[in-house]
C-alpha cells in the first residue's frame, strides 16, 4: 500500500488515542480497533490484497485464520489467492482446526490475523496446524503493534507496523493523570469513570 496508512487508519477509526484497557490487562494510550477495517469491505479487501501480493509467489494452497477477525481475513486472502480457507477455533487448550477442515501433506499454509500484539492467537493457530502434515509457509497480519516482541520462525509480513507502549495498571502514567479508562469492544466503552 502506497497510501498514508496512519491517515487511513485514523479516518476509519482504526487507530484510536486515549487510555485503553487491553485484553492482556495492560493499559495503553493507543488502540487499534480492527473491526473498523472489517466493517468496510473495500478497506478489508485492500489490506488483504497487500498480504496476498506479498505471498503470491509462495505456492500457498491454504489460508488459515483464527476466530474471530482472522476468519474474514483468511477468507478474503484465500479468495484473492484462489486457494482454500480453514479456520482455527478455540479449543479446551489453545485452538483446533475443526468442522471437517483438512490440511494435506502437500499444502503450503499461510496463517493470517488482524492485529499482532503478543502473538498468542497466531502461536495457538500454528500449534493447531502441527496436527496436520501441511507446511506453514508464512504469516501475514493487518497490523503489528508488538514492536518486534513476537519471535516467529516463519516468513512474516505486516501491512502496518507501529510499536505501542503498554503499562501494567499499577504503573500506568495515564491512570496517574486521572485519564478515564476505556475498554474497547463493548457497547458501552467505558470501563470505569474518571
Amino acid at each position: 500500500m502506497n497510501e498514508d496508512l496512519p491517515g487511513i487508519l485514523r479516518k476509519h477509526g482504526v487507530l484510536l488515542e486515549g487510555h485503553f484497557l487491553l485484553a492482556s490487562g495492560r493499559h495503553s494510550a493507543r488502540y487499534f480497533e480492527k473491526f473498523r477495517i472489517l466493517e468496510h469491505p473495500q478497506l478489508c479487501e485492500t489490506f488483504s490484497r497487500t498480504i496476498a501480493d506479498r505471498f503470491r509467489d509462495d505456492d500457498i494452497s491454504v489460508v488459515c485464520g483464527p476466530t474471530t477477525g482472522g476468519i474474514i481475513i483468511a477468507y478474503e486472502v484465500a479468495r484473492q489467492l484462489g486457494t482454500r480457507c480453514v479456520i482455527a477455533e478455540p479449543a479446551d487448550r489453545g485452538r483446533r482446526i475443526g468442522r471437517g477442515f483438512q490440511v494435506n501433506g502437500d499444502d503450503r499454509v499461510l496463517v493470517v490475523d488482524d492485529v499482532m500484539t503478543t502473538g498468542g492467537s497466531i502461536v495457538d493457530t500454528l500449534a493447531a496446524l502441527r496436527s496436520y502434515p501441511g507446511r506453514v509457509a508464512g504469516i501475514g497480519v493487518f497490523i503489528d503493534r508488538s514492536g518486534g516482541s513476537s519471535r516467529l520462525q516463519q516468513p512474516y509480513f505486516a501491512v502496518y507496523e507501529q510499536s505501542v507502549e503498554t503499562f501494567p495498571e499499577e504503573d500506568c502514567p495515564l491512570c496517574r493523570d486521572g485519564m478515564p479508562l476505556t475498554k474497547p469492544g463493548r457497547s458501552s466503552d467505558s470501563a470505569r469513570g474518571s
